[in-house]
């Protein structure tokens, strides 16, 4: 019997990867997220790559709001002060984080996993984001893990935290992704939230970087190129 597994899933090139890598491993639930941020235009493009996937993947795939979060979260990304631009490792980065969000997320995730009878679930935490994101790093996701494992069942019978990306980099994914079939040009990473990619938040260096050092091709559309262009 092939076991459930929910992925949460952005829509973004990190979790897109894991969601059709574990497609062929485990029958997959996507579960997007809004919780006020800038970019939900990033939900559409989940929706998008479960189609472009599978028409069953598409019928799991589950949208859940929680935009009341957005008064008690404050962020660039939910609405306080402007998307900073340039790369990852800026100081003026850490004001994307968004307070405990990945913990309140898995935690909704872990819920809905355990209501389903599922086993697993998926969350595409990558070696790129430890810089800034204390919620992304190898600690936090061991003890996340535990925790979802704890909460969710008796005697190591509990929903379990899949996290296979947690110290590879973005090009690793971008590289695995496209051995994947990883449809990337429906994916969605800029932080502004625009028609089009902006080019230049921390978000879009960091894609336009990983398909460089992957060698994979960029099919994505960018506002701008550098930020004095901008």
């Amino acid at each position: 019997m092939v076991k459930k597994c929910v992925v949460l899933h952005s829509g973004g090139m990190d979790s897109t990867t894991l969601l059709y890598e574990l497609v062929s491993k485990y029958e997959c639930y996507p579960l997007s997220i809004t919780y006020g941020q800038r970019h939900e235009k990033e939900v559409i493009a989940a929706r998008n790559v479960c189609e472009a996937r599978d028409h069953n993947l598409l019928l799991r795939w589950k949208l859940v709001r929680l935009d009341l979060l957005r008064g008690l979260l404050p962020s660039s990304l939910t609405g306080v002060g402007n998307i900073p631009y340039g790369h990852y490792q800026e100081e003026s980065m850490k004001s994307t984080v968004v307070p405990n969000r990945n913990m309140i997320l898995l935690a909704l995730a872990a819920g809905y996993a355990q209501g389903l009878g599922a086993s697993f679930v998926g969350y595409a935490a990558h070696a790129g984001d430890h810089a800034i994101y204390p919620d992304c790093r190898p600690e936090f996701v061991e003890a996340c893990g535990n925790t979802i494992r704890l909460g969710t069942g008796w005697d190591n019978d509990g929903v379990q935290l899949l996290a296979p990306y947690v110290n590879m980099t973005k090009a690793d994914i971008c590289e695995r992704g496209a051995k994947l079939n990883v449809p990337y040009h429906l994916t969605w990473s800029c932080y502004e939230g625009r028609d089009i990619h902006c080019g230049v938040c921390g978000t879009c260096t960091e894609r336009k970087e990983a398909f460089k050092l992957a060698g994979v091709p960029d099919p994505t559309k960018y506002l701008a190129e550098k930020l004095d262009v901008r």
